[in-house]
């Protein structure tokens, strides 16, 4: 990305009250201020247009310089936004305390040093930073060489010494934690579920980590609630759905028995509290999971949470295992009226929103116009989906749209292009299944039952047949938690029976919710 447009990403990221304290801080200053007249303009953009800003200001002289006022106004806008939330980040308020006691210890002023070193370190203790934590350390040691040289001899070097060895390894562990989570988050954000033996074996690899494994290998508050998150995503990896929720709850229970780390890390605490929404959805829990979903909306206006990127999470979770629910309940309509302002607010995050969230979010927008009989509207969804695929994100989702195109193009009855399509789609799986021992059995069976409904298409009689077939030869895979699976990205099996009782698909997903 060229600099010109970090810098504009950076000046349309500014919330109202950023801005009305960088324009505070600038009025403080003396001398002339071509970077306001710079941060105005880009302001005032949509899209960033250099050469609109040289006409705009092509009398003037600073214009001659722009890459050196540019990047003037960058480093203004940062150290803006470093004092805007320096009273309220501890990391902030750390590596200034820290600062100042360098300059304290410089000037000799090793009394107020020590001070300010002890407040610091109650600091570091309370949010477990221990890099912080190390790092003041290191000061007490060198504050306590010169007690020794001006003769004082009253404190103890060797408990300072095992304190330090003490936070090292938490240091350590925290680290090591960090590490497991990254590689869960990896298999799980490339291929969602396990379907097969070799990607079961990642997961349980993990699993069976001596620290995941282990009781009591977590050294800190934070090493706790990293480890039963690891263990959360791995069951949601394996379809273990109890297991899943177990741990996010002790997950949440961590965090909100220690509200520094909500500050903190705010983002894993609803990422804690969006896993437990998959739980209640899949539990047809819809009562917990509104309350929660409540919950979580009502923490936007509070202290913590006014980041844009945990706005963001929140708005996100909450809409989409809300529009979830109205889908598994058979609510078309309901859902369908979260589409557009859901769209147009991630529209407005415009390059915020992630790859991931914008396919996550295809795909369900699909399901739902498709449960509604919109069918050409839930062609163009999955089509967005389809087209977007990145070969290391989500491809269990993008593998799954392959699919239920398939499904979408026969309610339209293009039948000529769907030839096509089941060749290729056919070609795609049996590829993919070469990869792995065990695999795509749902995938495979699906298309071969498939390619026969479509050669009697226009015989309702021969295509009932093959329907019974269809559904037979799945629900005997169904008793396969892998191929199971399956039906977490769209109903078949409630398909095909409403294709056999001469209904919709919606209707039959809204008879049978009433019939539970």
């Amino acid at each position: 990305m060229k600099p010109s447009h970090e810098l504009f990403r950076l000046v349309k990221s500014l919330t109202k009250s950023e801005k009305r304290f960088f324009k505070l801080m600038s009025s403080l200053q003396n001398g002339k201020k071509n970077y306001i007249k710079l941060f105005d303009a880009i302001e005032k953009q949509q899209e960033y247009d250099e050469e609109s800003i040289k006409r705009q200001f092509s009398g003037q002289t600073f214009i001659k310089h722009l890459p050196s006022e540019k990047n003037h106004l960058y480093k203004l806008v940062l150290k803006s936004l470093r004092l805007f939330y320096s009273e309220n980040s501890v990391s902030a308020i750390l590596a200034e305390n820290i600062q100042s006691i360098e300059i304290l210890y410089n000037k000799a002023l090793y009394s107020e040093c020590g001070k300010l070193v002890r407040k610091a370190k109650k600091i570091a203790k309370s949010h477990e930073r221990f890099y912080y934590l190390f790092e003041l350390i290191k000061w007490e040691k060198l504050l306590l060489e010169e007690e020794f040289q001006s003769g004082k001899f009253d404190r103890d070097l060797n408990k300072l010494v095992d304190e330090e060895h003490s936070v090292i390894r938490k240091l350590r562990n925290l680290a090591e934690y960090q590490i497991l989570y990254s590689k869960t988050n990896y298999v799980f954000r490339q291929g969602g579920y396990t379907r097969n033996r070799q990607e079961r074996e990642l997961v349980n690899e993990i699993q069976n980590h001596e620290l995941i494994k282990g009781k009591n290998t977590a050294l800190s508050k934070r090493a706790a609630a990293t480890c039963y998150y690891v263990k959360g995503l791995c069951a949601i990896t394996n379809n273990e759905v109890e297991d899943s929720f177990l741990n996010f709850s002790r997950v949440v229970q961590i965090f909100e028995e220690n509200p520094n780390l909500i500050q903190d890390i705010p983002k894993q605490y609803i990422r804690s509290l969006g896993n437990l929404f998959y739980y209640f959805v899949k539990a047809g829990d819809y009562q917990r999971l509104f309350g929660l979903i409540d919950k979580m909306r009502s923490f936007k206006d509070q202290p913590g949470f006014n980041r844009i990127d945990i706005k963001i999470r929140i708005f996100l979770s909450t809409n989409y295992f809300e529009m979830l629910a109205y889908e598994r309940q058979g609510e078309f309509s309901k859902a369908i009226d979260m589409i557009e302002p859901i769209t147009l607010k991630m529209n407005e995050f415009g390059e915020k929103i992630t790859k991931e969230d914008e396919v996550v979010f295809g795909h369900l927008f699909a399901n739902v116009l498709f449960g509604a009989g919109k069918y050409r509207e839930s062609l163009r969804q999955i089509n967005t989906v389809l087209n977007d695929n990145e070969s290391n994100l989500r491809q269990d989702i993008y593998s799954f749209a392959k699919l239920f195109n398939l499904v979408i193009h026969y309610e339209l009855e293009n039948y000529d292009l769907l030839d096509y399509l089941i060749k290729s789609t056919g070609r795609y799986y049996l590829k993919k299944n070469k990869t792995v021992e065990v695999g795509y059995a749902f995938e495979l069976t699906f298309i071969k039952c498939f390619k026969q409904l479509i050669k009697t298409s226009r015989r309702i009689e021969k295509s009932q047949g093959i329907l019974e077939e269809m559904e037979n030869e799945l629900n005997k895979l169904m008793r396969d938690q892998n191929e199971r699976v399956a039906l977490e990205y769209f109903d078949y099996i409630t398909w095909i029976q409403a294709k056999l009782n001469n209904t919709t698909y919606g209707e039959l997903k809204k008879q049978k919710l009433i019939q539970q």
